[in-house]
């Protein structure tokens, strides 16, 4: 090669080079601004962060609330039954004390009618509330349904029958 061609490529690489760096200065000095810009947009309003956090907050105590209604909503109905049982039983007492009054003499017929209608409207709301009679004169003796006060010896009776009902409960 001449002298002249290897001047001609130094100069030609020493342009390549000259427009490699001013485009690399260039470059950073984008990369310099969008870095720039790109912190400009990452600071964030604090009152945006507060209102973010309020409002996760919002969405965790409305979740929270939500699942103690399922919750209590669910134990109720759970409870229902067992309270229902509680308080009826409260009032068999009450219908035994009226099956005992009917079935005592009495001489005013008008008294004895107003027991009846009374006896007759409580075993309704009794049944309405899904309580029934269990008969058991006669029956066969079960320790789940029955409570034993005495035994009788009966020929005429077979073995582990009820002889009488004295309160019905």
């Amino acid at each position: 090669m001449s002298k002249k061609e290897k001047e001609t490529k130094e100069e030609t690489q020493q342009t390549a080079d000259t427009a490699t760096e001013k485009v690399a200065e260039t470059t950073g000095e984008v990369t310099e601004e969008k870095a720039e810009t790109k912190a400009e947009e990452i600071k964030v309003d604090p009152k945006d962060l507060e209102i973010a956090d309020l409002k996760d907050k919002l969405l965790r105590t409305m979740a929270e609330f939500d699942n103690y209604r399922k919750r209590t909503a669910k134990e109720r109905m759970e409870l229902s039954p067992e309270i229902t049982a509680r308080n009826l039983t409260e009032f068999l007492p009450v219908m035994d004390n009226l099956d005992r009054a009917l079935a005592a003499e009495c001489k005013d017929p008008d008294y004895k009618k107003g027991v009846e209608m009374i006896h007759e409207s409580f075993v309704t709301a009794l049944q309405n509330l899904g309580v029934e009679v269990i008969e058991s004169d006669g029956a066969q003796f079960n320790p789940s349904y029955h409570q034993a006060v005495q035994q009788v010896e009966d020929d005429s009776k077979e073995e582990g029958t009820i002889a009488a009902t004295f309160q019905k409960g």
